[in-house]
């Protein structure tokens, strides 16, 4: 099954791979993972979607927290948080296309089913912007596809997530969301770990 993790970690070079290889020692396949800038300066929010058994939640969320780079982690599901992905798809839609020019017309169509938004239009081809759920996004490609259209090419940013309410990272919110790069160290979770999850 797939879980999504939302880990803070402090905004260091290298801190990606010490994530990544962390997922390689633990033999788990990472779906998607985006990183970017958080509330804080000195902090980076990734969005890790993996597919690992479900009784294995437990096992990536220590394993995640012994990271000295660590600030917090969240595994948050469907019910609980908002969980959107950005994609970008171009279309071919030349007129040598089957349909000619008139295929831009039907794409632009497809668009508005979708709420994609036009963001590039060449004499050649079409590019749709779309966010939503993986599904609404796969959805769309497919249509496309089963439609006869020509999918040139497909960058999807993988999913991001956050809790939906009040809830926030309960270390930064004793931070406070102001911050200096470097600062920020893992001083909670990884001393209060069981034994049997320690992978060193």
């Amino acid at each position: 099954m797939l879980h999504t993790f939302v880990a803070l970690v402090s905004d260091k070079p290298g801190a990606l791979t010490r994530v990544a290889s962390l997922f390689r020692r633990l033999s788990i396949n990472i779906v998607s993972l985006t990183v970017g800038e958080s509330e804080r300066a000195d902090v980076s929010r990734m969005t890790i979607v993996c597919e690992a058994p479900e009784n294995a939640a437990h096992r990536i969320k220590a394993s995640l927290y012994k990271l000295e780079i660590t600030v917090d982690v969240d595994e948050v599901g469907r019910s609980e948080g908002v969980i959107r992905e950005l994609c970008l798809i171009k279309v071919a839609a030349g007129p040598k296309e089957p349909n000619g020019l008139h295929s831009r017309s039907q794409i632009f169509e497809l668009a508005t089913v979708f709420r994609a938004r036009v963001v590039d239009l060449a004499p050649e081809s079409i590019m749709l912007e779309m966010t939503g759920a993986a599904s609404k996004i796969e959805g769309l490609i497919q249509v496309l596809r089963e439609s006869g259209y020509t999918i040139l090419e497909v960058s999807r940013t993988g999913r991001m997530a956050m809790r939906r309410g009040k809830h926030t990272s309960r270390v930064l919110k004793a931070l406070g969301t102001n911050g200096t790069a470097g600062t920020v160290s893992n001083e909670t979770g990884a001393s209060d770990l069981p034994s049997e999850l320690d992978d060193n």
